[in-house]
């Protein structure tokens, strides 16, 4: 397939994604106010927009600089507000724009996998979770989009050979890092898959992969220093990027939230605390005595934290719906949850049936560990026909592990095990939410159709590391 005929399915891919995406917005933005996080978000880039700064105005008059809310996604919707006006049909129009590159990233990257890149993109492009999102002036689909374009440039970088000019392979792993960086600004967490990218940025060699995570992640952190120094300035705390850990430790310790979001309970050691970032650290302090004196009870939530995250997402239609009951009332919501929540499990069997399948040609030499793999993927899909949908999220990760290994950590396999590894980890020590499974969606997705990508070199190995002098490394 030519590289022109490629390029006219990618555009094409992102024309439909972006088409879908502003009909949604057509219906949306006269019907949906900001609500939840995303009012904060719409005030906060308000202020931006109007050169007020990152700052909050109280009932009182007392203007204070903030920093609870990352600041990455008011300040991209406060650059659209500056050049097109505020209104809410800018805001969702920016989410529009950014879902529709995601999808067209995820072509791109399974580009020479044939059909499998134009499955993979129309099923994020049409991804009813993803769609139903649109509206919402929230982070995780912008950082969703966000990560999708990195992987891409990473895999850009991962398929440069050595006969390319330089520019070729380090302009896509800089291009990797800053907008990883961007992404970190939209939402702290996802500064872990740094060194991620940057290994999968090189194709082999370990020093050389050393060097590219290096890169990326000095690149991604060199993004973030400019508002890190700020709020060391502003805030009294170095905060990489936002000082709202501490609340959200808090609130993961306790038992009576089931392992979702809850008002924070105030410690009495905070009541008089009434600094942003002195508030954090105090109720970080409150949450880490708690946790230390009974880490059996903390460990214990865990379950109930991966199950509010992984069982149902319903993110789009919680929001829809709390945003303007009269406009999208209990059963469109209820509708809607049937669809996305039957998709979403199947893209889940989709991806458990590509991940856990025979690896390479010769399957026999790998013996027990192939079984393994194969045995987790099957129990995690009748956990996806279950009330337990949440493990089928746990095999995946597994099975997606062994896969990167597998096809010597191609980017997005081993992207997508990171992302979703991270997120289990993650939401397990703070808490849990349909919303935070967004930014894993488009990468699931991509998984199930691009089954190609989980074949094993021809060599009968798991992986090989190729050392500096050119030579492999068998490692199974």
């Amino acid at each position: 397939m030519t590289k022109r005929r490629t390029w006219r399915e990618s555009w094409a891919v992102g024309a439909l994604a972006l088409t879908v995406r502003l009909a949604v917005v057509a219906w949306a933005h006269e019907r949906i106010p900001p609500t939840a996080d995303g009012t904060f978000y719409q005030r906060l880039a308000e202020r931006l927009a109007s050169g007020k700064g990152y700052t909050w105005s109280w009932p009182d008059g007392v203007v204070t600089y903030a920093a609870h809310y990352p600041v990455g996604y008011p300040a991209i919707l406060a650059s659209a507000y500056s050049a097109f006006g505020t209104s809410a049909t800018v805001a969702m129009s920016v989410n529009a724009l950014f879902g529709a590159l995601g999808a067209l990233a995820v072509h791109r990257m399974l580009s020479r996998h044939g059909r499998g890149a134009v499955v993979a993109g129309m099923l994020v492009a049409l991804h009813p979770g993803l769609l139903a999102y649109t509206p919402a002036l929230m982070t995780e689909g912008l950082a969703g989009s966000l990560l999708l374009l990195a992987t891409w440039t990473a895999t850009a970088a991962s398929r440069a050979t050595s006969n390319s000019r330089r520019w070729r392979a380090w302009l896509p792993r800089g291009l990797t890092g800053i907008l990883l960086g961007i992404a970190t600004l939209v939402r702290p967490q996802l500064i872990v898959l740094a060194p991620v990218l940057g290994w999968v940025a090189v194709s082999q060699g370990t020093q050389r992969r050393l060097l590219g995570a290096a890169l990326v992640t000095t690149l991604a952190l060199g993004t973030c220093v400019p508002w890190t120094l700020r709020n060391c300035n502003r805030m009294g705390r170095c905060a990489l990027v936002s000082v709202n850990g501490g609340w959200n430790l808090l609130i993961g310790t306790n038992s009576e939230a089931h392992g979702g979001w809850a008002p924070v309970v105030v410690p009495p050691a905070c009541r008089e605390v009434f600094d942003e970032a002195g508030k954090d650290r105090c109720f970080e302090g409150a949450a880490v005595t708690q946790i230390r004196a009974n880490p059996r009870a903390w460990l214990s939530l865990v379950p109930g934290k991966w199950r509010a995250t992984f069982d149902y997402c319903g993110a789009g239609g919680w929001y829809l719906h709390q945003a303007n009951p009269a406009a999208f009332g209990e059963p469109a919501k209820l509708a809607l949850g049937v669809i996305e929540t039957v998709f979403e499990r199947l893209l889940v069997v989709g991806a458990l049936l590509v991940s856990s399948s025979a690896a390479g040609r010769r399957p026999r030499r790998l013996g027990a560990w192939a079984a393994i793999v194969r045995a987790t993927g099957w129990l995690g899909i009748a956990c996806a026909f279950s009330p337990w949908g949440f493990l089928a999220h746990v095999a995946l990760a597994f099975t997606l592990g062994a896969r990167a290994i597998a096809s010597a950590f191609e980017p997005l396999v081993t992207v997508a095990f990171a992302m979703l590894l991270s997120t289990l980890l993650i939401h397990g020590a703070f808490f849990g939410g349909g919303r935070y499974q967004v930014p894993v969606l488009g990468f699931i997705a991509a998984i199930a159709a691009a089954g190609r990508l989980f074949q094993c070199p021809r060599r009968p190995v798991i992986a090989s590391i190729t050392s500096q002098s050119g030579s492999p490394t068998t490692l199974v």
